[in-house]
């Protein structure tokens, strides 16, 4: 059986967007998450980046265009927020697209839309 990668960081991860969704509920703009989870995050001791710059690599040199995650914590997982009725396929691709372009081997992408918070990890296919 295979070991989850990052399994103790996406547990302390989920856990804090857990806290937040508990206590905002739905129908807040992505922004107002965005905030209350940077809180959240400081309070657990959660090493994160907001709105980070990341470069993105195409035939071995860096674009001139980049990449601004929501967060990244522990220096190696993306988490992307979306406040939406359901996650598209569209939303995983891109999560996915980032991945490989950064090289990062864990994205988690977080919905504060619904009723019930919703997440999904995303695994880099080239790591």
């Amino acid at each position: 059986m295979a070991e989850i990668l990052f399994k103790e960081e996406s547990y302390s991860i989920i856990g804090a967007s857990m806290k937040v969704h508990a206590e905002l509920g739905s129908g807040f703009l992505e922004a107002v998450y965005q905030e209350a989870l940077e809180r959240e995050l400081t309070k657990r001791r959660i090493p994160f980046e907001r709105q980070k710059k990341l470069s993105i690599i195409f035939d071995g040199q860096t674009l001139n265009k980049y990449y601004i995650a929501d967060f990244i914590c522990y220096n190696q997982i993306i988490l992307e927020l979306k406040v939406v009725n359901d996650f598209s396929k569209a939303q995983f691709l891109q999560l996915r697209n980032y991945l490989k372009a950064t090289k990062l081997k864990l994205g988690i992408l977080i919905n504060f839309g619904k009723t019930s918070l919703e997440y999904k990890r995303i695994i880099n296919p080239s790591c």
